[in-house]
C-alpha cells in the first residue's frame, strides 16, 4: 500500500515536470517586424546608434531589424548599388521577446559614391526597403 502511494506520487511528480518542461518548449510563431533602422554604428543591443541614410565611402553601413515579441523566421538583408545586387545575407533567428537583428556591409577600399538600398525580407517576402546615399569624400 505504501509502495503504491509512493509510485503514484512519483508518477504525478514526473507528469507535472513534463508539463512544465513542455510548456517552455512551445514553438514560436512568425516574427513581426516593427522597425528598420540604418546608421553608422550599433548600440550594445544591436539597434542602430546615430541614425542616418547618408554615408561616406569608408563608413560601415548598418541596418537593424527590430522585431516585436516572440517569433522565429529568416531575416535577409539584400544590399544593392544603383540597382545591382552587391550583398545578400540570410539569417535564421528565434527570439523569446522583442529583439534587434543587425546586418552590415563594409568595403575595405571604400564604397563608390552613389545610390544604395537595403531591402529587408522576412521568410523570403519583402518587408521594407531603405534608400541610402554614399557621398563623395571631400
Amino acid at each position: 500500500m505504501v509502495r503504491e502511494k509512493l509510485l503514484r506520487a512519483s508518477a504525478i511528480g514526473a507528469l507535472a515536470l513534463l508539463v512544465v518542461v513542455a510548456g517552455g518548449c512551445r514553438p514560436r510563431g512568425p516574427l513581426k517586424v516593427a522597425n528598420i533602422q540604418t546608421g553608422k554604428s550599433l548600440n550594445s543591443d544591436n539597434s542602430v546608434g546615430g541614425h542616418t541614410t547618408r554615408f561616406k565611402g569608408q563608413d560601415t553601413l548598418y541596418v537593424a531589424v527590430l522585431t516585436e515579441g516572440p517569433g522565429a523566421g529568416t531575416l535577409t538583408a539584400r544590399w544593392t548599388y544603383v540597382g545591382r545586387l552587391i550583398s545578400e545575407e540570410p539569417r535564421k533567428v528565434s527570439y523569446a521577446d522583442s529583439a534587434a537583428t543587425e546586418f552590415h556591409i563594409k568595403n575595405s577600399s571604400g564604397f563608390p559614391p552613389g545610390d544604395y538600398a537595403v531591402e529587408i525580407l522576412l521568410d523570403g517576402t519583402s518587408v521594407e526597403t531603405r534608400n541610402l546615399k554614399v557621398e563623395k569624400e571631400e
